[in-house]
């Protein structure tokens, strides 16, 4: 273990500062970046004596790097995708929220929607299928999955706007909608 702390420390006092710079090129908030450097850090120590036994553990910290600004990125763009008006402020309750109101809605939204959209948010958010269920039994890759099912929930929630008139407050929050009666959609 000293011997692999000993070649950890060493590879990493040559290359942090390096490290540093290669983060600030890509995220600006520093407490972001010290987080970052102790993710590569830690993934380093944790390869113990097979760290040592590297070629060019420059780029091998590197690659880890990568590989962790491209999390940081799929993690940022996921939490982005997501529409916030959706969630529900903890403050209210349940049964009284636009948004549990909003459920009225949701059938005919979904009917509105091509059959292939309305299947995949309907089984993966819905029923509770996982994404890659979902991709082996349409013959998808678990990418194209994903892909699918984020254009989906946007003509979703664009069909929503349009179908129940969503009102939002100044937060983004919903605020109301126009209900309708069932006879309306028949």
């Amino acid at each position: 273990m000293v011997i692999s702390m000993n070649c950890v420390t060493q590879a990493w006092l040559s290359h942090e500062k390096e490290l540093r710079a290669y983060i600030h090129t890509h995220i600006k908030e520093t407490h972001q970046t010290e987080d970052i450097l102790q993710d590569v850090f830690i993934k380093a120590l944790a390869e113990g004596g097979q760290f040592c036994l590297l070629t060019n553990p420059r780029a091998w910290l590197f690659k880890v790097l990568k590989n962790r600004l491209i999390d940081l990125q799929r993690t940022a763009k996921t939490y982005e995708e997501l529409p916030e008006q959706f969630s529900i402020n903890n403050t209210e309750s349940t049964e009284n929220s636009p948004v549990t109101n909003l459920a009225i809605c949701l059938p005919i939204a979904l009917k509105n929607l091509d059959a292939e959209d309305a299947d995949i948010i309907q089984r993966c958010d819905l029923d509770g299928c996982n994404q890659a269920d979902y991709a082996k039994s349409k013959n998808l890759s678990l990418s194209a999955t994903k892909s699918r099912i984020q254009r989906a929930r946007k003509r979703l929630k664009t069909e929503l706007q349009n179908t129940c008139n969503i009102c939002f407050d100044k937060q983004g929050n919903i605020c109301g909608f126009k209900r309708y009666n069932q006879i309306d959609f028949l």
